[in-house]
């Protein structure tokens, strides 16, 4: 291996971003392979018809298409479609959308600030990064892409290249077409590129006597910076109640979901695990070996009563990957009271192999499943809060995609009954019409933790032992 490559595994390595890719959105967070030779054969040789198929096809595309093509931009696009066809997370990855990596596990890269999934021609936003330009500018879960500047999502060769369109220089503008639930017409937004440095978590105190920390992107820092936050609230005085907020949290580290989980649950009982075809299963407990990694344990300076201290989790459809994990985690071992709606659903693991010596170039392949502590896959289903709470008071939510909505998705195989896939437009389309017989009805912009946030209402009611308002209808 390359001193180039070395280098860039162990910055990799550091960042703490193993397993646990965050909607393959513009900041990715995920497993990194080195290039390595291989001693040993394939399980199984390509048959040579196949193969004779592939030259083929190649030699007619050379000898008779209408343009001049270069062998490397035909054997790229194949490779491209490959990987692309076999589900939504997994991709190619060109020079380029290398380079826009390994910017975005150094800790931070410049962008937008929205973690997005492909669609069917469409770009589908599961949630802007709180305080990017993207957050600022208005960009809201649940909205479509459909052009990024001058050239329509459609026409692009997947949901990499879309990325690579809104990474680039701090200061450009980049337009983005949206199309959004309510709005009679497509919505321009021009957002100035900026270095992406989101403050991962946040909290304060609620009520003497009840806290609220939010992390929303599980980054690495994170941890610290949860820690930091918790004996801050502590200081402040003994908390008869915890909300611990995991709203629109794409995910990110797995290192760094399975420590916040850690926090609140006994040593060394299992947090998420993990199996594949041909991956080694994988179980990952709360103990200091599956989270810090041989670095220095922060748990241990946390307040003792975090551990016994009554907890509410909040999810909701932008909760994806790391952060279903936590609240997976918290919700099988009966330590935490999950509310909200349904979480994402992107229970898939993984992993980016350079497919060069210098590590110009790799594919980021889906290698495993994640399994909760009681086995259950959260693949195409998400978790399902113990209280259904709606995103307002008068019952209205947020239009968030889901991981069974995405053409091509994984299967669930763990015998959870995964969700049907979802027409979101002429779900939509049905809610606009009844939203227009009540000219009052209107969703509310988020407002996490401010004067107003419906759902941490509930959570404090909950933790009072003061009624709930519950979902109006089934979400």
């Amino acid at each position: 291996m390359n001193a180039q490559l070395k280098e860039m595994v162990e910055s990799m390595k550091k960042a703490g971003l193993v397993l646990s890719g965050a909607a393959a959105g513009v900041m990715l967070s995920l497993g990194i392979t080195a290039y390595a030779d291989r001693n040993g054969e394939a399980k199984s040789a390509i048959p040579l018809e196949d193969l004779q198929k592939f030259s083929q096809v190649l030699g007619l595309i050379k000898n008779n298409y209408v343009d001049d093509v270069t062998d490397k931009k035909i054997i790229e696009n194949a490779i491209s479609g490959m990987v692309r066809e076999l589900d939504p997370h997994s991709a190619y990855f060109s020079e380029k959308d290398f380079e826009d990596l390994k910017e975005g596990i150094s800790g931070k890269f410049t962008g937008l600030g929205i973690e997005v999934q492909g669609g069917k021609g469409v770009v589908q936003v599961i949630s802007p990064i709180e305080d990017s330009p993207a957050f600022k500018a208005g960009i809201q879960s649940g909205d479509t892409i459909v052009k990024i500047n001058d050239k329509a999502v459609s026409s692009m060769r997947g949901l990499t290249e879309a990325i690579s369109l809104m990474r680039g220089k701090a200061g450009e503008t980049v337009r983005l077409t949206v199309v959004r639930k309510g709005e009679s017409k497509p919505l321009i937004f021009n957002i100035v590129r900026a270095e992406i440095k989101s403050q991962s978590v946040k909290g304060k105190i609620i009520e003497p006597g009840y806290g609220w920390i939010r992390v929303t992107q599980f980054q690495e820092p994170t941890l610290r910076d949860f820690v930091a936050k918790a004996k801050e609230l502590y200081a402040q005085g003994k908390l008869k109640g915890l909300v611990l907020d995991l709203r629109n949290d794409p995910g990110g580290s797995l290192d760094t979901a399975v420590g916040v989980s850690a926090a609140f649950l006994p040593k060394d009982v299992t947090v998420v695990s993990s199996k594949g075809l041909h991956t080694e299963p994988e179980v990952r407990k709360a103990t200091p070996m599956d989270y810090a990694r041989g670095g220095p344990d922060v748990l241990q300076s946390l307040p003792n009563d975090l551990k016994d201290v009554p907890l509410v989790v909040l999810v909701n459809g932008g909760s994806a990957s790391a952060s279903e994990i936590v609240a997976g985690a918290l919700q099988d071992h009966k330590r935490a009271t999950v509310m909200g709606s349904q979480t994402f659903g992107k229970g898939s693991v993984q992993q980016v192999i350079p497919l060069d010596r210098e590590g110009k170039t790799g594919v980021k392949l889906t290698i495993a499943r994640y399994y909760t502590p009681s086995g259950k896959s959260i693949q195409a289903r998400g978790v399902i809060p113990d209280v259904l709470v709606d995103d307002n008071a008068n019952g209205k939510n947020g239009r968030y995609s889901r991981e069974s909505d995405l053409p091509g998705h994984l299967s669930n195989d763990s015998g959870v009954q995964e969700d049907k896939p979802r027409d979101v437009w002429d779900e939509w389309a049905k809610e606009e019409d009844e939203d227009k017989k009540d000219p009052k009805a209107k969703d509310d912009a988020p407002r996490f933790g401010e004067a107003g946030d419906f759902p941490l209402q509930q959570a404090l009611n909950h933790l009072k032992g003061i009624p709930v308002q519950t979902a109006k209808k089934k979400q």
